[in-house]
This record gives C-alpha cells, sequence and structure tokens, in this order.
C-alpha cells in the first residue's frame, strides 16, 4: 500500500544467517525439521546433502501486507563432487490461526506454484534480493591420529600398491617409526572427458597421515579406482595428493 514502510521481522530476516557456525548437516536438519512438506523430496537429493561440505543460506524475496507475510529463502549446499543443490523455503502465515508455516521446495517452479496459492493481496508490496551465494566451508578438525600399529599399517598400505613408482625405500624407513596415524577421505573427481570407457568407472582417494615417534607428520596419498582392462579395483599409492591427482587424471583418460 502507498507510505507503507516494509520491514522482514527479525526473526525471519535473522532465520539463517550467513556466519551461522553450524554445520551443513545441522542446518540440513534443522530445515527438514521445520518444513511441513519435508517428507515430498527426492530421497536422493536428501542423500547428497547429508554429506555436504559447506552451507550458505539468504532471504530472496519477500511480500507484506496487512499483518500477512511471506517470505522465500535460498538454502544452498556445497556437494562433496563440487557442485551445488539448493532448496528453497517458504515462510507465511496465511493458514488459519496465523502461525508461521515453513514449506521447502527442490527447484523455483514448485516454489512459485505454492507461492501463486497464497491468498496475498496482489497490490502488497514486494521486494526481491539479488542471490548472492557465499559458500565457506566448515573449518576441518584437528587431526586425531590413532595410536595403533601404525607402522604395520603404513607397511601393508607400501605393500599392496601397485604403481611403480610408489614410495621407496627411505619412505618406508620413516613410517617404520610411526606410532599413530589417521585416514581420511579427499573429495574431487577425475576431470577427463566423459565417454563409453568410463562408464562404470569409481576413484576414490584416501590421506594416511602418519605421526613418528620424534613429532614429524608424514602423509601418503591412496587412490582405489577401477580403471583397469578388466574393472577390477586397484591400489595405487603416491608421496602428494599432487601426483596422486594426476595419476587419477592419466588413468580416466587412458579409458576414455
Amino acid at each position: 500500500m502507498p507510505g507503507e514502510t516494509l520491514s522482514v521481522p527479525y526473526e525471519t530476516a535473522a532465520h539463517e544467517p550467513a556466519d551461522s557456525p553450524e554445520s551443513p548437516e545441522e542446518q540440513l536438519a534443522r530445515l527438514l525439521g521445520r518444513a511441513l512438506n519435508s517428507f515430498d523430496l527426492p530421497d536422493e537429493a536428501v542423500r547428497l546433502l547429508d554429506c555436504a561440505l559447506a552451507y550458505d543460506g539468504s532471504l530472496h524475496s519477500a511480500h507484506h501486507s496487512a499483518g500477512l507475510h511471506r517470505e522465500t529463502y535460498r538454502h544452498t549446499w556445497l556437494l562433496a563432487d563440487g557442485s551445488a543443490l539448493t532448496l528453497w523455503e517458504l515462510v507465511h502465515n496465511t493458514a488459519p490461526g496465523g502461525g508461521p508455516q515453513h514449506e521447502v521446495y527442490l527447484d523455483e517452479e514448485e516454489l512459485g506454484v505454492a507461492t501463486a496459492r497464497l491468498p496475498l493481496p496482489p497490490e502488497a508490496p514486494d521486494f526481491e534480493l539479488p542471490v548472492t551465494v557465499r559458500l565457506s566451508r566448515i573449518p576441518a578438525p584437528p587431526p586425531v591420529y590413532v595410536p595403533d600399529a601404525s607402522a604395520d599399517h603404513a607397511r601393508r598400505l607400501l605393500r599392496r600398491a601397485e604403481n611403480t613408482d610408489r614410495p621407496g625405500p627411505r619412505t618406508a624407513a620413516l613410517l617404520a617409526t610411526a606410532s599413530a596415524h589417521q585416514i581420511t577421505q579427499a573429495f574431487g573427481r577425475p576431470s577427463a572427458p566423459g565417454g563409453p570407457g568410463r562408464a562404470g568407472l569409481s576413484f576414490s582417494l584416501y590421506e594416511h597421515a602418519f605421526l613418528l615417534r620424534d613429532g614429524a607428520k608424514i602423509s601418503l596419498w591412496e587412490v582405489e579406482h577401477t580403471a583397469t582392462p578388466d574393472g577390477r579395483h586397484m591400489c595405487e599409492v603416491y608421496d602428494t595428493e599432487a601426483a596422486a591427482r594426476d595419476a587419477m587424471e592419466r588413468r580416466a583418460t587412458q579409458l576414455s
């Protein structure tokens, strides 16, 4: 209406602060927990979001008039393969009783259909914000080394490596003094062009971080893949992450 000052209620304006300390998993759980229709989301989308690496949420648009309001929020997660997935949240108070209702949708078309059915006066003020996505990674926790048979783990890892350029005797001698270790998976896929030869290929990259008795740290990078002529699993081990990723690209290219 003319002269009306548009304001977003604090509880919705601060609904998903961009610098929220919550993890991507916690953000997803909160969104699905308050959305009345979260069960309509495809299982595959929820499965992908369960492994998200980072999150960004922001107010996208709003519509206010005579005590009725509608806001839409854009929730974006960075996935493990480097792509992004967005969910759209609709918040409104047009249901009987006037309490806030939360709904979630996988794409803007579904969101538009849901928004159009709300009983809001067409002359009510409406604004839309530009989309700015800031996907800040959650800081990685400090390494937690497991005081176990780490030297034996290193020996077995090097023994099953099939690449001829695997770490040599000097590295093996250092790892014989390992007192603890940690294994983490690194994400990212080979970027070789697709083709019939890549159908069914799988690549996994793991960092085996070892703590030596003198306090020094050393890592081995393990590549597990099926880029072999007969499709069997193969293990390769490298001194650096760069060398391991180069090997992944090379293997993928060979069978593309």
